[in-house]
């Protein structure tokens, strides 16, 4: 038998924390301040998205199981070394997602239920099993599934009431993954050579890569202003936006003009995660800010 950590090794704990993160700012922001949503509803809400969460990660180790043993980023998790076999994970797999859709589907609400299921087929068969070994826009295409949480939190707070609001912190997401993961590819691309993944900098080169990349944090940039030119948010997060935006174009502009030196490209991938996290904060801070003063 698989002992727990094995089983939640394959569940990428950090990745979900994040999507968690985005997802609970979501429920935050979909409460005009001073209000706060209903503690009980969040923390079932949390429970749902993360466990769904957790699946699809499960499900994307048990497919990308063969990749992972020739990958060292990844030939030490629990389906490769032989800790967990490929049906308890699978059990593992289904436990998480039917629970999690459970609890979304009888203490949250059907749509919050349905949207997290469409986000689990997007990212576990779309993405991991077609997208993913088909071309190399399957980052751009898939990351709408990893945009999602946002939505899926103010959902399960507020339904579809001022949901475009929502579809902002959607695209934020959506336009950070490709520059936050292109660096990581490029940074690994001769392991993804080796196991025939079409990514980007594989197939079209590591001077188009960081281009893209480039381009990519322009227009993420300018995506994250629209919070404050739509009035969701304030001066707190207008400056934070432009602050963590100028500095991920430093790494990306760097990147371009070091195109020998992938110790750059890393140190851009672990900054944008730290980047995406610090954005969804400001926002957070921004829209209880008043009430910090009083």
């Amino acid at each position: 038998m698989p002992s727990l950590a094995d089983l939640l090794g394959l569940c990428k704990l950090k990745v979900v924390l994040l999507i968690l993160l985005t997802a609970v700012v979501g429920m935050f922001l979909s409460v005009p301040a001073p209000y706060f949503p209903d503690p009980v509803l969040v923390v079932l809400a949390s429970i749902g998205i993360g466990m769904v969460s957790a699946s699809a990660a499960v499900f994307n180790h048990i497919v990308d199981e063969q990749i992972d043993k020739q990958m060292s980023r990844t030939n030490k998790r629990p389906l490769p070394q032989g800790k967990v076999s490929r049906n308890q994970a699978l059990v593992w797999g289904v436990f998480l997602g039917v629970v999690g859709l459970g609890v979304l589907q009888f203490f949250v609400n059907t749509l919050t239920m349905v949207l997290t299921f469409v986000s689990l087929i997007g990212y576990a068969v779309i993405y991991t099993m077609y997208l993913k070994r088909a071309t190399p826009q399957n980052i751009v295409i898939g990351g709408a599934a990893g945009a999602a949480p946002p939505i899926l939190g103010w959902t399960s707070i507020a339904g579809t009431q001022n949901i475009e609001y929502a579809l902002l912190l959607f695209l934020i997401v959506f336009v950070w993954t490709p520059p936050h993961f292109w660096a990581l590819a490029i940074f690994r691309v001769e392991e993804y050579k080796k196991v025939d993944v079409p990514m980007l900098p594989v197939t079209h080169g590591l001077a188009y890569t960081r281009t893209q990349i480039l381009l990519y944090t322009i227009l993420l940039t300018l995506v994250t202003l629209l919070p404050y030119l739509s009035g969701m948010s304030g001066l707190i997060y207008l400056t934070s936006a432009l602050i963590l935006g100028v500095v991920f174009l430093a790494y990306s502009i760097r990147i371009y003009k070091n195109p020998d030196d992938n110790r750059i490209a890393w140190r851009t991938f672990m900054f944008s995660v730290n980047y995406l996290m610090l954005l969804f904060v400001a926002l957070l801070i921004d829209h209880y800010w008043l009430i910090t003063l009083g």
